[in-house]
C-alpha cells in the first residue's frame, strides 16, 4: 500500500477528553461548524476562530474516575444531530448518569475476570440480582435547540442499566441516511471476555447495534431503566430495530455512499490479540418485537441477512484465546481457546473483518496496537493518496514502549472480495515534545471531505484540560 504523509492542524487545546468529533450547521446559520464532545459533560463548537460552549451537562454526568485510579470509559459518549437539525434543532446524547454508580456485577477490579477452559462455572456464569449489581446507568436522551438557542431535553429513548464500568462504547450515536434512524452502537457491559456472554443473548441491550426510530412518539417520557428488550414497554419496543449482536466495544458506525448504496463501517475494540474493522452493505435488522416474541415461544428468529461480529466466541478473525506466559521460556506466550463451543457455535454465522492489525506484530511497516477508537471513510481530494480509503486510529502503539506514548493514525482500502485487508500506517510530522499523546477519537464533517483527530495527554479523564483536537491535512 501507498505510504501517505499528514500534517496535523491544531484547531483547539487544553479542552478535556474528546469523546465525539462531528460538523453540523447551526439553525440560520451558513457554515459548518465543528463541534466537539467531551467525556465530562461539555459540547464546544468552534465559530470565527473562537470556542464557544453549546451545552454542559456536567451535573448530569457520574462521577468519573472514583473508583478506577482515573481511567473511566462512562461519561458522555454519544451525540448526533437529526438530519433535519437545521430546521427542527433535535439532537441526541447518550451518557452515564449522576448519582447512579453502583458495585459493579463481579466483585473485583472491571478488567478482572478471566474465564478458565477447566472450569465450567466460569464459562457460563450469569448476570443475577441486576437491580443491586450493576456499575451504572446509561440513558439515551432527545434534546432540542430552543429559538431562543437554548438546548433543552425533551424526552429519554432508553434507560440502560450497565454491569460494569468499561465497554459502553463511544461515539455510540450516529444517525443512518439510508433509513433516517438513530443508530446506538453500545458495548457488551465491560469487564473482559463478556462474562455473561451479554453480547449473543438475543433479549440483551448490551453488545448489539440497535436502530431507534425517532420519529414515533412513544409517549413515554421516562422509560424504566432496563437491562433487556423483553423489559422494555411495547411502545418504545416498536421503535427498535437490531442490525447487529456479538459486539465487544464499538467506536461507532460510518457510512460511505458509492453506487446507490452505503457501505457500513464500524471497528470492534479486541480483547488480548487483535483489532478488528468489519463492513458489510446489506443487512436484515430483526424488529425487537419480533425478538421479543420469539423469546416468548422458545424459538429463533430467523436471522438470515443479520450481523453477527463474533464475539464472545471470536476475536475478530480468531478464536478468543486466554494468554498466559510460558514459565519455560518467558518470551513465548501459550495462547488457549478460552470458548470454543461458543466460536464453533458462531464461526460460520460470524461476519469476517474487513481489516486486523494486531497487539503483537514484528513486521517492521506495521504497529502494536492497543485499541481501536476510530473509523472514518475519507472522500476528500485533500489527501490524494487517502481518498475512497477508510482511515483509522489506535489509542497508543505498544511497540515503542519508551515513553512518550503516541498513537497511530493508519488506513485501509475498501474490500470487494471477502479476504483481510491489508492495512498500512499514516505517517504524522506533528511534534507532541515530551507530552504523551494518545488518539482517542476521529472524527469527519458531513461529506467526509475533513478529517479530525482527538488528541488526549492522559489516559485518565481526571487529569483535565489535556485535550487538543487536530484537522488532519496534506
Amino acid at each position: 500500500m501507498i505510504k501517505v504523509k499528514v500534517s496535523l492542524r491544531p484547531l483547539v487545546s487544553k479542552i478535556n477528553m474528546p469523546t465525539v468529533l462531528k460538523t453540523t450547521i447551526l439553525p440560520g446559520d451558513s457554515i459548518e461548524r465543528l463541534f466537539i464532545a467531551t467525556q465530562v459533560g461539555e459540547i464546544f463548537y468552534i465559530g470565527e476562530e473562537v470556542i464557544r460552549t453549546f451545552l454542559d451537562i456536567r451535573p448530569r454526568i457520574i462521577k468519573l474516575g472514583v473508583s478506577s485510579g482515573g481511567y473511566d470509559e462512562r461519561g458522555l459518549l454519544g451525540l448526533a444531530f437529526h438530519p433535519e437539525f437545521y430546521y427542527n434543532g433535535l439532537f441526541y446524547l447518550h451518557y452515564s448518569v449522576a448519582g447512579t454508580q453502583g458495585s459493579g456485577a463481579l466483585p473485583g477490579a472491571f478488567e478482572s475476570f478471566k474465564p478458565n477452559p477447566c472450569d465450567a462455572k466460569t464459562l457460563n456464569l450469569k448476570w443475577i440480582n441486576r437491580e443491586i449489581q450493576y456499575d451504572h446507568i446509561d440513558t439515551v436522551e432527545e434534546w432540542i435547540l430552543q429559538s431562543n438557542g437554548q438546548p433543552q431535553k425533551r424526552r429519554t429513548l432508553l434507560n440502560i442499566r450497565r454491569p460494569f464500568l468499561n465497554h459502553n462504547g463511544v461515539n455510540s450515536l450516529n444517525f443512518s441516511p439510508e433509513t433516517g434512524k438513530l443508530v446506538l452502537t453500545t458495548g457488551d457491559g465491560g469487564s473482559g471476555y463478556d462474562p455473561f456472554n451479554l453480547s449473543q443473548d438475543d433479549m440483551e441491550i448490551a453488545g448489539k447495534i440497535i436502530e431507534i426510530d425517532v420519529a414515533k412518539s412513544t409517549f413515554i417520557d421516562n422509560p424504566p431503566v432496563v437491562t433487556r428488550f423483553n423489559e422494555l414497554p411495547v411502545p418504545i419496543q416498536e421503535t427498535l430495530t437490531v442490525i447487529a449482536k456479538g459486539v465487544r466495544n464499538m467506536t461507532g458506525i460510518s457510512f460511505q455512499r458509492g453506487y446507490n448504496q452505503y457501505i457500513k463501517y464500524v471497528g470492534n475494540v479486541g480483547q488480548d490479540l487483535v483489532e478488528s474493522i468489519f463492513s458489510f452493505v446489506h443487512y436484515k435488522p430483526i424488529p425487537v418485537t419480533r425478538l421479543v416474541q420469539a423469546s416468548l415461544m422458545k424459538s429463533e428468529p430467523d436471522q438470515e441477512g443479520f450481523i453477527n461480529f463474533g464475539w464472545r466466541g471470536w476475536e475478530g478473525a480468531f478464536p478468543t484465546s486466554i494468554i498466559k506466559g510460558c514459565s519455560a521460556n518467558p518470551a513465548l506466550e501459550e495462547k488457549t481457546i478460552a470458548y470454543y463451543d461458543e466460536a464453533v457455535k458462531t464461526s460460520v454465522r460470524r461476519l469476517q473483518p474487513l481489516t486486523s492489525y494486531y497487539h503483537k506484530d514484528d513486521r517492521p511497516d506495521k504497529f502494536e496496537g492497543t485499541a481501536l477508537t476510530g473509523v472514518q471513510p475519507y472522500m476528500g481530494n485533500g489527501i490524494p493518496n487517502l481518498t475512497g480509503n477508510i482511515v483509522f486510529t489506535d489509542l497508543a502503539q505498544a511497540k515503542e514502549s519508551q515513553l512518550p506514548v503516541r498513537g497511530v493514525l493508519a488506513y485501509t482500502r475498501v474490500g470487494t472480495d471477502c479476504k483481510l485487508n491489508d492495512f498500512s500506517v499514516i505517517e504524522t510530522d506533528y511534534n507532541f515534545g515530551s507530552q504523551s499523546a494518545y488518539y482517542v477519537s476521529l472524527g469527519t464533517n458531513l461529506n467526509q471531505t475533513r478529517l479530525y483527530l482527538g488528541v488526549y495527554g492522559s489516559m485518565k479523564v481526571t487529569d483535565f484540560n489535556q485535550g487538543t483536537v487536530f484537522e488532519i491535512v496534506p
